[in-house]
């Protein structure tokens, strides 16, 4: 056991808060931590020491700001796996989900060590006569983010890396429910020789982010995070004048077309539905099967039914446990539900043990079929290792199902036919759309483009929007004179 600090100043401090937030074990529900809320005190040290190191951070060339990135990502790889073992043990994932989790935060520092070339401005030579016009991109100030439990290694890596990279300093609130993970990349960021204040942690639950969403130092906030959640972090900041990029829910779908490849169809399912527990935004939670290929859900339920949960260190375990007690009792509780408004349990999850691990939140792999919108199981995003089917006619009721969702995270098709695919791609009202993919999560030199109902703001996260999010732009228009230039009087804002 261990009491996690908070990071202000350059400095690791316990907190002097009378109130902790156990940390525990998901496999065992063992206590394995306690993260302090930070005081009203030790939130307002956090915001003042990155507005003091602000000053000086700004001016640092972006060339030494890309070198610390680089610094960074080599010593995130060097302890790569000693941080995965670290992410299993709180949030309960598989070690080799727990890798991923780490490598795809690793890739985001690596695209922030590219700084250089996304803050080049622009310029346009004689935009009148013998006057020029050039912008430069310079950074915000202080900013802030507060991420979920899901990804406690990949999310903070979305973040702060490249608001630093961009020259600005960063508040970073991670979840409550797995404050190690994080701690460890602050240490190793740290080393990489990042000057002190530039990144801060705090530690907390609501009190705390609605601090760094009403403190008016802080210039902008990125979330992510479930729905309601989503929605209160961005009409608050935006109400208190920050900008705002919150990554809300997901009900992502998987279009399957009766011309697809089968066996490809049902390992993508398996691993897409219930990998990581399905405590991921981007998990495939509901199947569309067009036509006959709804004749696969047998041989997709027998698929599921081989699957088994366990240890992080179990290499023959698929997934882990919910990070939660209250997390399986919800996702058990929507179960029932679809039983109870008529969905087809085809196989239930509930009741699922592993052997010496009887405490754990374990829920095995749950298939419905007969889903139909309405259902709570369709409706709502349950994030447990649970997959609906629908069975509809054509592709084009298919994209009719996924446009009427009010979420757009992301969705796939599978097919062997170029135009279905095209079209699905084109008309799809969805922001991340895979083709033969179930998980269509862009690499950081794109950006992570969920729409609607599960995001809210302009700009989206890592890739050149994440630059345009942290930073804003400063245009000049100069005109200097020599002793052969002769300007008259000009009454119009016409430049000539």
């Amino acid at each position: 056991m261990k009491n996690v600090p908070l990071y202000i100043a350059g400095e690791f401090v316990q907190s002097q808060s009378d109130q902790w937030i156990d940390v525990t074990n998901p496999a065992t529900n063992e206590v394995i931590a306690k993260v302090p809320c930070a005081t009203a005190d030790e939130m307002q040290q956090a915001i003042l020491s990155a507005a003091e190191a602000f000053k000086t951070w700004k001016e640092t060339p972006v060339s030494e700001r890309a070198r610390v990135m680089l610094r960074y990502q080599a010593l995130l790889k060097e302890h790569h796996d000693e941080i995965a073992e670290i992410l299993s043990q709180e949030t309960g994932k598989t070690f080799e989900d727990a890798k991923g989790d780490v490598w795809r935060g690793i890739e985001v520092v690596e695209h922030a060590a590219n700084i250089p070339s996304l803050m080049m401005g622009e310029t346009v030579e004689n935009v009148a006569r013998e006057v020029d016009t050039y912008s430069y991109i310079q950074p915000l100030g202080v900013c802030a983010g507060i991420t979920p439990f899901n990804f406690p290694a990949m999310i903070p890596l979305w973040m702060f890396p490249m608001a630093i990279a961009c020259g600005n300093t960063f508040i970073l609130k991670p979840s409550e429910q797995d404050p190690l993970t994080p701690t460890r990349l602050v240490e190793l960021f740290e080393q990489a020789g990042a000057p002190k204040g530039v990144l801060q942690v705090v530690h907390g639950a609501k009190e705390q982010v609605d601090v760094l969403l009403t403190d008016p130092v802080i210039k902008a906030v990125s979330f992510v995070g479930s729905v309601p959640v989503g929605r209160y972090i961005y009409e608050t900041g935006t109400r208190n004048m920050k900008r705002v990029q919150s990554f809300a829910g997901a009900k992502n779908h998987m279009v399957i077309m009766p011309d697809a490849d089968k066996q490809q169809v049902i390992n993508a399912l398996v691993g897409a539905s219930v990998g990581a527990a399905g405590q991921r935004c981007m998990a495939i939670s509901v199947a569309v099967f067009v036509g006959s290929s709804q004749e696969w859900i047998p041989e997709l339920k027998e698929a599921l039914a081989k699957v088994r949960p366990g240890a992080w260190n179990d290499k023959a375990a698929a997934y882990g446990p919910l990070i939660s007690a209250q997390a399986k009792d919800r996702v058990e509780s929507l179960i029932a539900s679809g039983e109870a408004q008529g969905a087809k349990l085809l196989l239930d999850g509930r009741g699922c043990t592993v052997e010496g691990l009887s405490d754990g939140n374990w829920v095995g792999p749950t298939l419905f079929a007969g889903v139909k919108p309405g259902m709570d199981v369709y409706d709502q995003e349950i994030f447990g290792p649970v997959l609906s089917c629908v069975e509809v006619d054509s592709l084009g009721d298919a994209i009719e199902l996924v446009n009427n969702s009010p979420y757009g995270n992301g969705t796939s098709i599978f097919t062997n036919c170029g135009g279905s695919a095209r079209r699905y791609q084109h008309e799809i009202d969805v922001g991340q759309v895979g083709v033969n993919i179930p998980i269509p999560v862009p690499l950081p030199f794109f950006s992570f483009t969920g729409w609607k109902g599960s995001f809210y703001g302009d700009q989206h996260a890592y890739g050149k929007q994440a630059v345009r999010f942290y930073t804003e732009t400063k245009t000049i228009t100069a005109r200097w004179f020599h002793s052969e230039m002769e300007v008259d009087a000009n009454f119009s804002i016409h430049l000539r």
